[in-house]
């Protein structure tokens, strides 16, 4: 069997707004009001009714039991006299119980007033059964992206010095671990040249004509395109013959072409290699749109053979130059580009 509570003041059943001095065994008529008011408890919530078996005192201490200050017994004179015998022990230890569960409420209470942050649920508590957790959200997760702008566009090449844009054709892309300056865009991937080194099979190259009176496209395209070909098959810039030279060449075609709203001039070159099935070149000159309007060269160099781009591409990609943020100027002056052998 279970021992009962010790002898003291706890709060009276009948009267919870006062308190009533419990024997050991029954209750008294022995009744005062509590030094420390509480909210009124009802009675099956503390120890209920006194029977001779009753639940463990640590049970009992479960629910909110207020300490009293004035120690366990009745007051000097009143009713019957406290229990003798090893009664202070008990008491001592009751009294250290009641202190824990008081202090443990105390503490509970304070941490879930300070971590309710007003939804009914503590920081880092879990969501009530049934309920979606809210999203994760970053405190950027508002910001828009940063917007990418036409210049972004993969099809374009913009070439700001000279003003003009060009478009890239299919296989082409933006030109990546290239050592010729002034390369605007390549075909994708590398082969192994034969004379050693890794070579493109087509590259497009656009710079400003500079250090020269000549202002005439013509002229300036005629002078140019030895050079061209020079750069491309006979020697690269550290000294080596990747083709094993040219051999030989010949003018497949030449004339007045519009760019851009421009009338320039082109010339075209087939030229013959030691190695390898040789290529074309080309050298475009028309006036720019800005700034001093100097002349613009434009070269063509592709691979001739199966592996090389077609020829088209070249008439493509003159045919889509545009002066920058002017996508709509096109040719109309002067004849198109000749046919192609």
């Amino acid at each position: 069997m279970s021992p009962t509570p010790p002898p003291g003041w706890y709060a009276d059943p009948t009267a919870p707004h006062q308190e009533r001095w419990w024997d050991g065994t029954t209750w008294t008529d022995h009744r005062r009001t509590p030094e420390f008011p509480t909210a009124p408890v009802a009675p099956e919530q503390r120890f209920g009714p006194p029977v001779p078996a009753v639940t463990p005192v640590a049970e009992v201490f479960g629910g909110p039991v207020t300490p009293v200050s004035g120690g366990f017994g009745p007051p000097p004179g009143s009713g019957r006299s406290s229990p003798g015998g090893g009664g202070g022990r008990s008491r001592a230890v009751a009294l250290v119980v009641v202190a824990a569960v008081l202090v443990a409420a105390v503490v509970t209470g304070a941490v879930l007033l300070r971590g309710n942050d007003g939804s009914g649920t503590a920081p880092g508590a879990a969501p009530p059964a049934g309920t979606a957790p809210a999203p994760a959200t970053s405190p950027d997760a508002s910001a828009s992206p940063p917007s990418t702008g036409p210049s972004a566009d993969p099809s374009l090449v913009v070439d700001e010095l000279n003003g003009i844009t060009l478009r890239l054709p299919a296989g082409w892309v933006l030109p990546e671990h290239v050592a010729e300056p002034d390369v605007v865009m390549t075909t994708d991937g590398t082969y192994d040249c034969p004379g050693g080194g890794l070579c493109r099979h087509g590259r497009v190259i656009s710079r400003t004509v500079t250090d020269t009176g000549e202002t005439s496209p013509r002229a300036l395209a005629e002078a140019d395109i030895a050079d061209g070909a020079d750069d491309a098959y006979d020697r690269d810039l550290v000294g080596r013959s990747p083709f094993g030279g040219i051999e030989s060449h010949k003018a497949v075609a030449a004339g007045q072409v519009a760019v851009a709203g421009r009338a320039g001039y082109y010339v075209r070159w087939r030229v013959t290699t030691a190695e390898g099935p040789g290529g074309y070149v080309q050298s475009l000159v028309f006036p720019s749109t800005v700034g001093t309007e100097a002349p613009v060269l434009v070269r063509y160099v592709f691979d001739a053979g199966e592996d090389g781009p077609p020829l088209a591409d070249m008439d493509r990609i003159t045919e889509g130059i545009r002066p920058v943020g002017d996508a709509d100027t096109g040719g109309g002056v002067g004849s198109g580009l000749g046919p192609t052998p």
